[in-house]
């Protein structure tokens, strides 16, 4: 042997020897694909109605995991025609494309095709950082290998199109379908389909919402790598050349906003962020055809106020199944995405008349009846200043002696409730109150009993809950909790507190239904059934109230301005809250309720 080729033998020995050395330091420390088997990727958790309707999405990545089974075979086309394909030929890597992208790169002089297969992405996306380094493509092509060993070419696919990202917020094909064109991906067709396999190789380039151009140039690249794969015909082709691109994403909007809002951040504090990736199926109490019930009646509320007053009216409602604490509606003010503030739970508002309430139970709890009587005249007391006189007065400035505590809750009496109330004592109303479910802070003087501490509408509904069955149900916001894979995370069942006695609930009752049947809620007898409950009217129309039920809801409404400024004048419960309620219970369906029964 001479000693030319001697050398040369040592030389590529060498050569040989150290690239071995270095490809086995470069995947001596490869992740362990096994991991796949529990491959589980970041998934949107959804909320349900409790009538099965799909409220919200919460996510930090917006993906929803379909099967790839589930993946129609024109969509799978669409992406092996642009993306890879040999895909069902090479064994994760494509030697004959690796030596085509580096013939291209050194015409170029410099990486202008990556010749990376559907599977070197995947092991990409899923373990590796995606930098350009030589050392990531050997790593990236040991693990290709490796996928390809354990799992079949569509199980590869599918969590392919599960991971890869599409732009506009959208994670996974299911997700991007759902996003650009409104539907499931099992749904789309070959120009959708087309239009997706376009995305993933720059999603922001290729977005037709902003380069529609660019978009329908790439689309029709991926349209031809199809008609001449074979995978569609030619009149299938111009049909799909010829479609519309989408103009705008759909992206997934609260329903019941107010009430997603409180759902999510208790959620949030229980299973922090978890709730954005795990998947979850939370099943809410709230119904979604009473939630747009609820919506509507708002909505033309306010809009009848402000045909006599002047616009800038507010106005929330929430409606609570008696039987459970559910709630079934909740809306929050005029319009989520202008304003987040919830009126229905955070506003702190006087609830006039609609405390009352507490006064004649307080009473009736100490031994009274709803045929007791109390005087209904002038009367002073000392002010909070020397030399001051507190004289409260009757809404109509009209007195009438000796009154039933019938007549004087039905007639809204403030003189004869604020003697009542000094007969009873301040410390045993603010005791029932509490004891009823308000949380904010009372006042310990006179004129709370016509409600001069503020209040939120949901302890006031939560509260008149009781009067309806002397059961104070906690409220609820979802009945349970299921995973990713449909067992049983949290299940949330009614709370009832059996607080006032079923003799004291018939007397309340009585007085409850004597507003309605001759009092200040009138209008409420359009129902044609019993119905019992109290309206509220505050100071120069501030606010207005009305709090009732039937023998399964709840409902109580609250109108008025954020800045405390008088609604109009007149704008009393009675005809600015009242109609609100009366357009919700009509049309509120009974068999929803029915259907839910417990």
């Amino acid at each position: 042997m001479s000693k030319k080729l001697l050398i040369s033998l040592v030389i590529l020995s060498t050569l040989i020897g150290g690239l071995g050395g270095f490809i086995y330091w470069t995947t001596s420390d490869l992740p362990n694909i096994k991991l796949l088997e529990e491959y589980t990727p970041l998934e949107s958790s959804r909320v349900y109605s409790s009538d099965r309707k799909v409220l919200a999405e919460l996510y930090f990545e917006r993906r929803t995991f379909i099967p790839y089974y589930q993946i129609p075979e024109h969509v799978k086309k669409a992406f092996i025609s642009v993306e890879d394909i040999r895909f069902y030929k090479h064994p994760g890597v494509d030697f004959i494309g690796i030596f085509r992208a580096l013939w291209e790169d050194i015409k170029a002089g410099g990486f202008v095709q990556g010749g990376s297969t559907i599977t070197q992405q995947l092991a990409r996306l899923l373990f590796l950082k995606p930098d350009k380094s030589i050392k990531r493509k050997i790593k990236e092509a040991a693990l290709s290998m490796q996928i390809e060993q354990r799992y079949t070419k569509d199980e590869i696919l599918g969590m392919y199109l599960n991971q890869a990202y599409f732009g506009t917020r959208a994670y996974g094909i299911e997700a991007a379908a759902q996003t650009y064109f409104g539907r499931s991906a099992k749904d789309l067709n070959i120009a959708e389909a087309a239009l997706l396999a376009s995305m993933p190789k720059a999603p922001s380039v290729y977005t037709p919402f902003k380069n529609p151009d660019k978009s329908r140039e790439r689309r029709l690249t991926v349209l031809k790598q199809m008609l001449d794969n074979h995978f569609i015909t030619d009149a299938q082709y111009n049909e799909a050349e010829n479609t519309p691109l989408p103009l705008k994403p759909n992206f997934r909007k609260y329903e019941a906003p107010f009430f997603i809002e409180i759902l999510r951040q208790n959620l949030e504090s229980r299973y922090g962020n978890d709730l954005y990736t795990s998947g979850y199926k939370i099943y809410s109490t709230v119904d979604s055809r009473m939630q747009q019930i609820a919506e509507e009646s708002l909505r033309n509320g306010i809009i009848s106020v402000e045909k006599r007053t002047k616009p800038g009216v507010e106005a929330a409602l929430i409606a609570i199944d008696l039987r459970t604490g559910f709630i079934k509606a909740m809306v929050g003010g005029s319009d989520f995405w202008k304003n987040q503030y919830n009126r229905a739970t955070q506003a702190l508002r006087q609830p006039g008349s609609a405390f009352k309430p507490f006064v004649y139970m307080a009473a009736i709890e100490n031994g009274m009846i709803s045929e007791d009587r109390i005087n209904d005249s002038p009367i002073s007391f000392a002010g909070a200043k020397k030399g001051q006189r507190w004289i409260p007065r009757n809404y109509d400035g009209k007195y009438h002696g000796s009154v039933t505590l019938k007549t004087a809750l039905a007639k809204s009496l403030n003189c004869a409730t604020i003697r009542l109330a000094a007969h009873v004592g301040v410390d045993n109303i603010i005791e029932m109150a509490k004891r009823l479910g308000v949380r904010s802070d009372l006042q310990p003087y006179l004129p709370i009993a016509i409600g001069a501490s503020d209040v939120t509408l949901m302890d006031l509904v939560s509260a008149y809950s009781t009067f309806a069955t002397g059961y104070r149900p906690n409220p609820v916001f979802y009945e349970r909790i299921l995973n990713r894979d449909g067992i049983m995370v949290e299940e949330r069942e009614p709370i009832l507190e059996e607080l006032l006695s079923e003799e004291d609930i018939d007397q309340i009752k009585i007085l409850l239904h004597a507003v309605v049947e001759e009092g200040t809620a009138t209008k409420a007898k359009e129902l044609n059934k019993p119905i019992y409950g109290k309206t509220g009217t505050t100071n120069e129309y501030a606010d207005a109230w009305f709090i009732g039920f039937d023998d399964r809801l709840v409902v109580g409404v609250w109108v008025g301005r954020d800045d405390h400024t008088p609604i109009g004048r007149k704008e009393t419960g009675a005809t600015a809250a009242l109609p609100i309620w009366l357009e919700f219970m009509k049309k509120a369906p009974l068999q929803t309720l029915l259907d839910q029964s417990p």
